[in-house]
């Protein structure tokens, strides 16, 4: 089969590997269907995380069961089914606590492990792991696209707000134009905030922000752009979202947030790990979040998406298949994409 590999900075390769097969009884052998190429896979792609030429990559991806283990129960063959981006046992102390990304025994896909950009995929704990997906949409690509960035933006956006303690009524600012950034306005917006401020620079993600429920708009960085935040606000936003993970973003963040208010994190951390305590200390600032527990959200947001209450697909703005991965990296890299659906 066709997968893609990890070579070096810019350097990613479809390449024929082995087919996987069943390992351990709990594992199921799924057909991949669609899967994405995530801001987040630009961190190696820029050589800014320390990945081996060799591993497989992609970890957001959605298919058709093929074969399952003997002791899988949940999914069957020839089950469409949806992937949060880490795997996980689902009978863990940390599964039990909804945080399956902590799980003892789980992962996250790629590196090591079968990667999503590819034409299979061995799915460790399929039981839980897998989400299976409803039959009457089974084969409504429309809908099928809507739920792709459940799989790890819309939830991590979610995350992002749950983390954040955004509330009906609510003053919400969000950090960061990217896919996640954006899921995480269409998620203050269906918890309900009244206010959202999209803190972001590109015009062709700031028209999707205010389709997702954007009120307000600062285009500006850094020290200009807490300064206009301050001031729209009078003094703060009650829950910001923090989706990039530099120290400028969280530096923005915790300068933004209201006394009293929250943070919510979702950024992965390059350059952030020094925080301004002293202001969160002296205003009772909350900083909350990190890597989403996708599993956890997926049930409640698929259901809203299958009602069509939302629809994260608009940041699905460019289609590659699997030979084009390469070319999907190159342009997330320059920008001239947000997030690339890779139809397999």
């Amino acid at each position: 089969m066709k997968a893609t590999v990890y070579y070096g900075i810019g350097d990613v390769r479809v390449e024929n590997v082995p087919d996987p097969q069943i390992q351990k009884p709990t594992d199921a052998i799924v057909r991949i269907t669609h899967a994405c190429i995530c801001g987040s896979d630009l961190w190696f792609y820029q050589g800014k995380d320390q990945w081996q030429p060799g591993w497989r990559t992609g970890h957001e991806w959605m298919g058709i069961v093929e074969e399952v283990g003997s002791e899988v129960r949940n999914v069957k063959r020839g089950d469409r089914v949806l992937a949060p981006f880490a795997f996980s046992d689902g009978a863990c102390e940390f599964c039990g606590k909804n945080i399956q990304t902590s799980c003892v025994q789980g992962g996250f896909w790629g590196g090591t492990n079968d990667g999503g950009q590819a034409e299979a995929v061995r799915a460790q704990f399929a039981d839980g792991t897998l989400v299976k997906i409803p039959d009457a949409v089974e084969n409504d690509e429309a809908m099928l696209k809507r739920i792709l960035p459940l799989t790890d933006v819309m939830a991590t956006g979610h995350h992002a707000a749950v983390s954040a303690d955004v509330k009906p009524g609510s003053t919400v600012a969000v950090i960061g134009d990217g896919a996640v950034g954006l899921c995480g306005v269409l998620a203050a917006h269906r918890l309900g905030a009244a206010r959202i401020i999209m803190l972001g620079r590109h015009e062709n993600r700031l028209a999707i922000a205010r389709k997702f429920g954007a009120t307000d708009f600062v285009t500006s960085r850094d020290e200009p752009a807490i300064q206009e935040v301050q001031e729209m606000t009078k003094g703060g936003a009650e829950s910001v979202l923090e989706c990039v993970g530099t120290e400028s973003s969280m530096k923005t963040a915790i300068a933004i947030t209201r006394p009293g208010g929250a943070i919510g994190y979702v950024g992965v951390p390059h350059g952030s790990e020094t925080i301004n305590l002293s202001r969160m200390f002296m205003s009772n600032i909350t900083l909350r979040g990190g890597v989403a527990p996708a599993r956890a959200y997926i049930p409640e947001l698929l259901i809203d998406v299958l009602a069509d209450k939302i629809d994260p697909s608009l940041v699905l703005d460019l289609t590659v298949d699997i030979n084009g991965v390469p070319d999907g990296y190159q342009a997330m890299n320059d920008r001239k994409a947000i997030k690339v659906m890779v139809s397999v």
